[in-house]
Formats: structure tokens, C-alpha cells, sequence
């Protein structure tokens, strides 16, 4: 234990909430430790639909402060990361016998207004039989609304507001578990293992923030040692890929019979991202894999609109997870409520603690100042709230001026083909010429472990962003997992080896092929 340092805040969990605190908190001035027990983003923040939205199915169940909420941030989340955020423009075909024309333009009108749009073009709609959009689908749609939200790269966001929270001198260390959590004196000793080293090191915090998502409820029971209430309802959510079902760069909101709805979104260049599913979930979080129920499901939803049925032959790959939401009581899992709830526990003399529950990609930042309220409340208040208008790293260049971003990275360094510097200003913004650094071509770049993935990537992954396994980059930083073969998984897994001595099978993914 180091005697002589308490720490201001400790977060437990990497996920988005917990990046996201400690982002804010150490902006303020506050002294943060973060533990996360896996790899950043590896639970619920990464298996995510990708949307910055408002949520327009949550406005059939009078969620109307956290739309309103939604819509308001989408708009501060692309200024503050054009790099990986941008407008998506979703298409809702008329699917006569489900819910009326009428209510759809209703729901879409309070879309329109409720949140101050001010970028993002309005709702117009669409003639199926003309517009490109009705060429995919099967001819029984005449009609279309077409409407506004954003996509994300989910995992690389909570990556960059823990880049961000690290540059603004929070301490985030990934791969270590808590073991417990125990008071003395009001401050809280938290015992930490790293999970390559098996070493252990104690923590003091004067406050502890449980953002450990899924977690939430073992967290209080068996390393705080505190009666968990059932806080949480935990929701499987559920998704594949398959190749590019489109040419067109535009998102579809499908409705199905049973009232739910799923989504097909242009993905990754050359593949498109089908779901999710809702259903209740008992198990480990750990455990978590997409079930042939699930499958079925999607396949079969998005065959009932696209022309050329969708199979389980067509997917290339699929992911899992589960949301932590809160336990509101609701009887279907699709009705359970999006929004999040703060719980402090604070008594006299003793060191406060404070339960986060629920919450959305959209909503983090909200949800990070919320929180700082309360942790001001508790143990004093430090800098004023700063995140409206600050940049994620990499991130400061206009919403509108990613086209100019590329041609300026090709300028700076002519080597580069379109498609691979599109693919770094995509991920980097302008830090991607930290990750080039002097290189004048390819030969520059270090080891090539196949398609465009190069050793000064995978080296600055490792020191910037906390990567260790091949999974912590194929999957979570760069998606280049989905390349398959084109990629040499052996000699990456053997390159990381030597630079961590970590084993090779650690936090594998599951995959489809």
C-alpha cells in the first residue's frame, strides 16, 4: 500500500460509464484511479448497435426526458469526435398492418424537435419505387420515412475518453481485477489483482464509483461485502454481420410482428451489421454468446424485407452482450427502461460510494456530469463541468471535415492510399500521424501482419491505448478481425507475446465463419 497517496475517486470498470467518469472527474482537477478487470470496452460498450441516438421506439414508452437527453448529445458527441462518429441517415419502411402511417409521423415529428437539432437534416419521406433505397428490398414497401441519428465506433470511444482521462492525469490500469473493498478511517482500501502477474496492490480512495456495468450487483455482494438489492435486469442483446447486403450508405429501422425492431447498418466498408434482440439473461456475463434462437431471429427479421433472404451461411460474424439494466420492474425486456439511475450509498463517517446503473452510449457524457454532481456533493467540489465542448483525442479537426482531414494526412505523407488513410483518420483523427510517425512509405511501417495492419499500428495501440492480445486489437481498436485470413493472426499473437509475455489465448473472441 502506498501510505502516503489517497486517491481523490476510484471507478471500477472500464466500460463507457466508467471511462467516461473518469474523463470528466480528472478534468476537474480530482485525482482518479481506474481498475478494469478485462481489456476497455470489452463487455456491454462493445457490443453495442453503434448508434448516437435518441432512441425513437422509446418515445412508445414515454421515455421522453431520456430522449430528449439523446437527441440533445447527439450533435456534442459528433463535434466532440467527427473521427469516429458521424450522421447516418436511417430509413423506416411503411410496413402496413403494423403501426399506423399516422404514428409513425407523430413519433418523427417529436424527433424532429425534441432534442435541437441543428446540423442533422430533418425527416423527409421516401417514394420506395424510385429512390435507391427501395432497390434491396422485397417490392411490398411503397413507402418510407427516412429520419436522422449518428453512428459510432463504440469500443473506440470509451478507449478515447479513457485516452483522454490518462492525458488529464487519471491512472487507468487494465487487466486488474478488484478483489475488495473495505473501509477504514472514511477512506476505502481497495485490494487489486493484475490478472497477468497474479501481484496485488492495495488502493486508498476517498470515494469508490462501481461503473462495472453487469457487475454492478456481484460487485456490491462479494468485494464490498454489502446486501446487492437486485439493482440490476440484465438484457442479452445480440447481432451478425454478413457481407454488404447495399450499395448505399444509409442505415434501415426494420418493425417486426412481435413489436420489436431491429436495424441494418453499413458496416466497416464492406459488410453490414444486423440486430439486436432483447432477452432476459441469467447467466455470467462472462459467458455471454449469441444463441441459434438469436440467429434465427435475425436472419428471419431481415429476410422478411431484403429480396435475397439473409441465411446463416451469409454471416461472417457475430457478437453478444449484455445490458445492465435497471430493475424498473417491467414485464418484457424490450420495455425495461434505456435510462440510467445514480445510487449513493453515504452515511456519517463513512467513505460514500456511488452505484451506476443502466445508461447508453448516447448519454455517457450526460451521465459523467450527473455523476460529478453527486461526487461533489460527497467530497467537494473541484473544476467547473468542461466536457460540452471538449474534443476526444484526435478529434479536433470540424464535424463536417472529415473529407479534409484525409486529404491532409495524404498530403503530409503521399505513400498512403485512399482507403488506408481513410481508415486511420477514421480511427486516429490527427493523432494518426503519431502512429506514422517518420515513415516516408510502407517499408516504414514496421513488420506487416497482412491486408493494412502494420507493426507501427500495433506499436502504438500498445503504448497509447493499452492493448496487449490480438483480440484487444483485431477486434476492439481496428476491426481488422473481420478480414479473416488476409490477417496473420500467429505472427501478431507471437509479436505481442514478446513484448508482454502474455499468453496468446487470452480473451479470444468468438467468431462466426
Amino acid at each position: 500500500m502506498d501510505s502516503t497517496r489517497v486517491h481523490d475517486i476510484f471507478v471500477i470498470g472500464g466500460g463507457i460509464n466508467g471511462c467516461g467518469i473518469a474523463r470528466d472527474a480528472a478534468g476537474r482537477g480530482y485525482d482518479v484511479f481506474l481498475a478494469e478487470m478485462n481489456d476497455l470496452a470489452s463487455g456491454t460498450s462493445s457490443a453495442a448497435t453503434k448508434l448516437i441516438h435518441g432512441g425513437l421506439r422509446y418515445l412508445e414508452h414515454y421515455e421522453f426526458r431520456l430522449v430528449r437527453e439523446a437527441l440533445a448529445e447527439r450533435e456534442v458527441l459528433w463535434a466532440a469526435a467527427p473521427h469516429i462518429i458521424w450522421p447516418l441517415r436511417l430509413v423506416l419502411p411503411y410496413h402496413k398492418g403494423l403501426r399506423p402511417e399516422w404514428l409513425l409521423r407523430l413519433g418523427l415529428f417529436i424527433y424532429d424537435h425534441l432534442g435541437g437539432r441543428k446540423l442533422l437534416p430533418a425527416t423527409r419521406t421516401l417514394d420506395m419505387g424510385t429512390d435507391p433505397a427501395g432497390e434491396p428490398l422485397q417490392p411490398l414497401y411503397d413507402k418510407a420515412f427516412e429520419y436522422s441519428d449518428c453512428w459510432v465506433n463504440d469500443a473506440r470511444m470509451v478507449v478515447l475518453a479513457a485516452r483522454d482521462a490518462a492525458d488529464r492525469g487519471a491512472t487507468i490500469r487494465t487487466r486488474t481485477a478488484v478483489v475488495s473493498a473495505r473501509q477504514h478511517d472514511g477512506i476505502w482500501a481497495i485490494t487489486t489483482r493484475d490478472m497477468l502477474t497474479g501481484a496485488t496492490q492495495v488502493v486508498e480512495a476517498r470515494l469508490l464509483i462501481n461503473a462495472s456495468g453487469p457487475w454492478v450487483d456481484q460487485v456490491l455482494s462479494q468485494m464490498l461485502g454489502q446486501n446487492s438489492a437486485g439493482n440490476v435486469r440484465l438484457v442479452q442483446g445480440s447481432h451478425i454481420v454478413v457481407r454488404k447486403l447495399y450499395a448505399h450508405d444509409r442505415c434501415y429501422m426494420f418493425q417486426n410482428s412481435d413489436g420489436r425492431i431491429i436495424f441494418a447498418i453499413p458496416y466497416e466498408t464492406d459488410f453490414t451489421l444486423i440486430g439486436t434482440t432483447d432477452q432476459d439473461y441469467a447467466g455470467d456475463p462472462r459467458d455471454v454468446r449469441i444463441s441459434n434462437g438469436e440467429i434465427d431471429y435475425l436472419t428471419k427479421a431481415a429476410s422478411e424485407y431484403f429480396a435475397k433472404p439473409v441465411t446463416h451461411s451469409d454471416i461472417v460474424w457475430s457478437y453478444s452482450g449484455v445490458r445492465p439494466l435497471y430493475a424498473d420492474g417491467a414485464s418484457k425486456a424490450q420495455e425495461a427502461t434505456r435510462d440510467y439511475v445514480l445510487k449513493t450509498v453515504a452515511s456519517e463517517g463513512a467513505a460514500p460510494l456511488i452505484n451506476v446503473i443502466g445508461g447508453k452510449l448516447t448519454t455517457f457524457r450526460r451521465l459523467a456530469e450527473t455523476a460529478l454532481q453527486k461526487v461533489e456533493a460527497l467530497i467537494g467540489a473541484k473544476g467547473p463541468a468542461w466536457t460540452r465542448t471538449a474534443r476526444l483525442p484526435g478529434g479536433d479537426f470540424p464535424a463536417t471535415g472529415f473529407a479534409a482531414a484525409v486529404a491532409a494526412l495524404k498530403s503530409r505523407y503521399p505513400f498512403l492510399d485512399t482507403a488506408y488513410a481513410t481508415r486511420l483518420v477514421r480511427l486516429y483523427g490527427t493523432r494518426a500521424v503519431v502512429v506514422l510517425g517518420a515513415a516516408q512509405g510502407y517499408a516504414d511501417l514496421g513488420r506487416h501482419f497482412g491486408a493494412d495492419l502494420y507493426e507501427a499500428e500495433v506499436r502504438y495501440l500498445i503504448d497509447h491505448e493499452w492493448a496487449v492480445t490480438s483480440d484487444d486489437i483485431l477486434w476492439r481498436r481496428t476491426k481488422r478481425g473481420l478480414l479473416g485470413q488476409a490477417i496473420r493472426v500467429a505472427d501478431l499473437d507471437a509479436f505481442l507475446a514478446a513484448q508482454h509475455a502474455v499468453p496468446s489465448s487470452i480473451g479470444k473472441e468468438q467468431k462466426l465463419a
